[in-house]
């Protein structure tokens, strides 16, 4: 989360006005864009924002948490927008096509979250008895 910010802002580190940029983790090319930065731009807010929203969902305790994953859908369309610069526009990827790619990436995301949620269910009765422990020490009744 505190990385955030900074992912946000790593297309700044790109050259401008090249269509190709050598890194040692690898060549990173414009795709369908007209240079590297502004690539680089497009899949960086994307992916901040599925990561943002993915970290939300996960680790929300409200009932209404399944809302967040339409944001995130919509987040993961468009990065695979990005990603596939074979079509002409970048918000408008269709959905059908990229609905077997994030399928499996929803239930996986539902399926974490039903394991952590479980597993803090398991915790609650520590945390209450810990909680008793501290007002019984806080308490002149020892």
């Amino acid at each position: 989360m505190v990385a955030t910010p900074f992912l946000f802002y790593f297309y700044k580190f790109a050259p401008k006005g090249v269509e190709e940029w050598e890194t040692f983790f690898g060549n990173i090319t414009s795709g369908g864009f007209d240079n590297v930065q502004i690539y680089l731009h497009a899949l960086v807010t994307k992916l901040t924002f599925v990561l943002l929203t993915g970290i939300w969902f996960l680790t929300s305790r409200n009932w209404w948490r399944y809302a967040i994953l339409i944001p995130f859908t919509m987040f993961l369309f468009q990065l695979s927008g990005v990603i596939n610069f074979k079509i002409d526009y970048i918000d408008e990827f269709d959905f059908w096509y990229s609905l077997p790619i994030i399928l499996p990436i929803l239930i996986l995301l539902v399926y974490i979250s039903y394991i952590a949620g479980k597993k803090s269910g398991d915790s609650d009765e520590l945390k209450q008895e810990v909680d008793n422990e501290i007002k019984k020490l806080l308490s002149d009744d020892l």
